[in-house]
């Protein structure tokens, strides 16, 4: 159940050392992707411009060196371009800007120029095999926080950095206690009662549709399923309240 719901919903606890805890909405590899293609598109630009501009300026200063200074374009291009913006104030490359994302820490603090240097350097990896980027959307479908390998061997998550505001719906409140049916793990019991209680900030049917992936626990589904849940959580609730 708690994987399930941590799929659909990618706001995500994050416990810090001092015992704060904060919440980071993690962003898939589709937006991530979209962002990665816009930067293509500026960098591809950029190059090409540079390799318009050097071979008429090849005519007058040779075209070795016009090629030489365009192989250190390129370089700059494909390696620092995204350590230069992601280590910056904003935390992010112009298509990660555009498509409202940003580069942290794990633990939501702003990332540093060695975190962007690992995490970029480490992109040749994820792209293969063969730059078709098999190994990093695999690292990122198989890691909690969506991250790649190189978000892995930085420390490094990719967020929303533009939430929409999210409005509180009153959550439906359980008019009695139901025990829980069978025995539940620590983590499964705190994710039952963390739904009851982001369940405000969601509408009707993003409640049933997390619900739902809980109904052999509730036996119902839907709407039903939503209040056997709030239900369940409210009677665990109280049981730690009468220790």
């Amino acid at each position: 159940m708690t994987a399930e719901t941590e799929k659909l919903d990618t706001l995500q606890a994050v416990e810090l050392a001092e015992g704060i805890e904060i919440r980071l909405r993690m962003a898939g590899p589709m937006l991530r992707a979209g962002a990665y293609m816009i930067d293509l598109v500026i960098r591809v630009a950029v190059m090409a411009i540079g390799a318009i501009t050097l071979g008429l300026a090849g005519i007058g200063i040779g075209f070795q060196v016009a090629g030489g200074m365009m192989l250190l374009i390129w370089f700059l291009m494909d390696w620092l371009y995204p350590v230069f913006f992601e280590a910056g104030k904003r935390g992010a490359t112009p298509g990660k800007r555009i498509m409202g994302l940003r580069v942290v820490q794990s633990t939501g603090s702003p990332i540093t120029l060695g975190q962007a240097v690992v995490r970029n350097f480490l992109r040749f990896i994820d792209g293969m095999p063969v730059f078709t980027y098999m190994f990093g959307v695999t690292s990122c479908m198989a890691t909690q926080r969506f991250q790649r390998l190189g978000d892995l061997a930085a420390g490094t998550v990719v967020i929303y950095d533009r939430l929409p505001p999210m409005p509180v719906i009153a959550a439906p409140p359980p008019i009695v206690a139901v025990p829980l049916p069978v025995g539940l793990s620590a983590n499964e019991m705190r994710a039952l009662a963390l739904f009851r209680e982001r369940a405000g900030l969601w509408s009707d049917g993003r409640r049933a549709e997390i619900a739902d992936q809980a109904s052999i626990l509730s036996g119902e589904t839907g709407a039903a399923g939503v209040s056997r849940l709030m239900a369940m959580a409210h009677w665990i609730q109280e049981k730690r309240g009468g220790r």
